[in-house]
C-alpha cells in the first residue's frame, strides 16, 4: 500500500493531527482535529532527554507517554467509530508519533493511513501552491473608501453563491489602525496562509473570485505576494458611497470602541507623526467627548480618505474593465440590491 500524500487529504473520513497542542495552534491542515500523542510538556521532556542523555532513553520515556495518550484517545474519540472508519494521521514529518497512532488503529481494523512527510510536506505544498495558484484564478476587486460596506457586500455575495475570498475574515482584522477585533486575536502567519490556500484550492477557475482591495498587510499578517500581484492586475468593482452613510456604517461596525474612548485616544496617538500633534489632539478631544459621528467624519476626511485614494491610485488604478456603483443605502436590503446588480453584470 502506497503512503498517503497531500493529494489524498480529502479522501478520508477525518484528518488527525497528533502533534502537541502548541504545534497545532501555530498551523494545521484546515479541518483537522488535534489528538496529541504527546502534550507540549511531554514533548519538551522527551526532546530534552534526546539531546542531553540519549535517543534510547528518550524513546523509552516517549513510548510510555505515547501509549498512555493513545489509549486515552481510543477510549474517548475512537470508541464509537465503525469498522469502515478511515482516518489520515500526521505529525511533524511523518515519523514516530503518527506512526504509532496509525499502527494501533490499523491493528484494530480501521483503514488508517499515515501522511507521507507529515506536516512539513503539507507546509511545503501550501508554500508552493501560494506562489502559483493565485495566478490561475480570475478576480473582481471590490474597491471603495473606508466605510463603503465592502466587507458586508462580500458577505451578501457569498450568501448568494458567489465565490468570495474574505481576507479580513481569515485574518481576524478589519485592516486599519482600529481594525483589531474585540476578544479575537489574529491567527499565526502560517495558519493564515493555510486558510488562504484552503479557500483558493476550492474555487472554480471558470468563475470570478470577489475580494476586497487589501494592502500587503492586514494587521500583523502578510498577504502572499502572488495573491496581491494577481489582485492588482484584476478589474475592480468600485463603490461610491456618500460620507454620511459611511459614518453610520462605521459607528455600527466599531461599536465596541464607543464605550472605550481611552483605547481610541491611545490608538490615535500613533498617527501623530503622520498627521501632526494638533490634528490628533482634536480627534482625541472628540473621542473624550464621545462625539462619535464628528470623530468618524473627521478621521475619514482628514486621514483615511486621502490615504486610501493614494493607495488606490498606486495599487488598483482604474482600467477599462472596471465597474462603478453608487449607493447611499448600506442596509441589508440596499446591499442585497447592490449585490444583485453586480451579479447581473458579472
Amino acid at each position: 500500500m502506497r503512503p498517503a500524500t497531500i493529494e489524498d487529504l480529502h479522501d478520508f473520513d477525518e484528518v488527525i493531527d497528533v502533534r502537541s497542542p502548541g504545534e497545532f495552534a501555530e498551523d494545521h491542515f484546515p479541518g483537522a482535529i488535534n489528538l496529541p500523542v504527546l502534550n507540549d510538556a511531554e514533548r519538551e521532556r522527551v526532546g530534552t532527554l534526546y539531546k542531553q542523555v540519549s535517543s534510547f532513553d528518550a524513546k523509552k520515556v516517549g513510548a510510555a507517554l505515547v501509549s498512555r495518550n493513545v489509549a486515552q484517545h481510543l477510549e474517548d474519540h475512537f470508541a464509537d467509530k465503525p469498522r469502515s472508519y478511515r482516518p489520515l494521521v500526521y505529525c511533524w514529518r511523518g515519523g514516530s508519533r503518527s506512526g504509532a497512532m496509525t499502527h494501533i488503529l490499523q491493528k484494530i481494523g480501521f483503514g488508517a493511513m499515515q501522511l507521507d512527510g507529515g506536516y512539513k510536506a503539507y507546509r511545503r505544498h501550501v508554500v508552493a501552491e501560494l506562489s502559483s495558484l493565485p495566478s490561475r484564478l480570475s478576480y473582481r476587486v471590490v474597491c471603495g473608501p473606508t466605510g463603503s460596506g465592502k466587507s458586508r457586500l462580500l458577505q451578501v455575495l457569498q450568501s448568494e453563491g458567489v465565490q468570495v475570498l474574505d481576507l479580513e475574515e481569515l485574518a481576524a482584522h478589519r485592516g486599519s489602525l482600529l481594525g483589531a477585533l474585540p476578544d479575537q486575536a489574529q491567527p499565526p502567519q502560517k495558519s493564515f496562509e493555510s486558510a488562504i490556500w484552503f479557500a483558493l484550492d476550492r474555487f472554480d477557475p471558470m468563475r470570478p473570485v470577489f475580494v476586497e482591495s487589501e494592502s500587503k498587510k492586514i494587521g500583523a499578517l502578510r498577504v502572499p505576494d502572488a495573491l496581491i500581484e494577481a489582485m492588482r492586475c484584476s478589474p475592480c468593482v468600485r463603490l461610491e458611497v456618500p460620507l454620511a452613510a459611511r459614518v453610520q456604517l462605521l459607528t455600527e461596525d466599531y461599536i465596541h470602541f464607543l464605550h472605550d474612548p481611552e483605547t481610541i485616544s491611545r490608538q490615535l496617538g500613533y498617527l501623530a507623526p503622520l498627521r501632526g500633534n494638533d490634528t490628533v489632539a482634536a480627534w482625541q478631544a472628540l473621542a473624550n467627548q464621545r462625539a462619535w459621528d464628528q470623530l468618524v467624519a473627521a478621521l475619514l476626511e482628514q486621514h483615511y480618505d486621502p490615504a486610501y485614494l493614494r493607495s488606490l491610485s498606486k495599487n488598483y488604478a482604474a482600467t477599462t474593465g472596471d465597474q462603478t456603483y453608487s449607493t447611499a443605502d448600506l442596509s441589508s436590503t440596499g446591499l442585497q440590491r447592490l449585490a444583485q446588480d453586480i451579479m447581473d453584470a458579472a
